[in-house]
């Protein structure tokens, strides 16, 4: 992890607006313009250190988003930082939620709309594979990861275990291939 961003704060009004950017700009799922404003636009941060967060996210429960902007909000600048991220993400959406809902329930019969609601889904799936393959890159770099990779999506895919059991399986091994990447850096 780079010093830098360990040392950085920023205002509850900057994570407000970092993460209303995030929420804004995703339908079904924002992970992928999380990693984009994150990482890529607003540089808070490095893409290792966002594969980092998001891990942990995903092993706590609630939605892996919300626990990523009360982690990183909470980083960078405290409980207030922490609320202002939420806040940030969940205002607008919310209220373009709640319009949408009266609006289907006015106009869910037509054809056109279930149509567009079926191309809306393939959208999400091409966006969630997209922010996949980003992460992945950064594996490539210590080649060795790609095996807890591999670990992952089998008891997950194949074995079709549930979350914990995945973690219990892949997370040991994740440990010590971690450490010896922390060893070569």
């Amino acid at each position: 992890m780079s010093l830098n961003h360990s040392l950085k704060t920023l205002t509850p009004t900057e994570l407000f607006i970092s993460f209303s950017k995030i929420g804004m700009s995703g339908f079904g799922g924002v992970l992928p313009w999380a990693r984009r404003t994150l990482v890529e636009q607003d540089k808070i941060l490095t893409s290792e250190e966002f594969s980092s967060i998001l891990g942990i996210c995903q092993i706590v429960p609630g939605p892996n988003i919300v626990n990523l902007a009360v982690c990183i909000g909470s980083r960078f600048g405290g409980a207030r930082g922490a609320f202002a991220a939420v806040a940030g993400l969940t205002l607008g959406p919310i209220c373009i939620v709640m319009l949408l809902a009266l609006l289907y329930t006015h106009y869910s019969y037509l054809e056109s709309a279930q149509g567009a609601l079926r191309g809306i889904s393939a959208v999400g799936v091409g966006l969630i594979a997209s922010t996949g393959i980003k992460m992945l890159r950064d594996e490539l770099r210590f080649p060795a990861m790609l095996l807890v990779v591999l670990v992952t999506v089998i008891a997950a895919s194949y074995y079709q275990l549930g979350l914990g059991w995945v973690v219990l399986i892949a997370s040991p091994l994740a440990w010590i291939l971690a450490q010896k990447k922390a060893r070569k850096l």
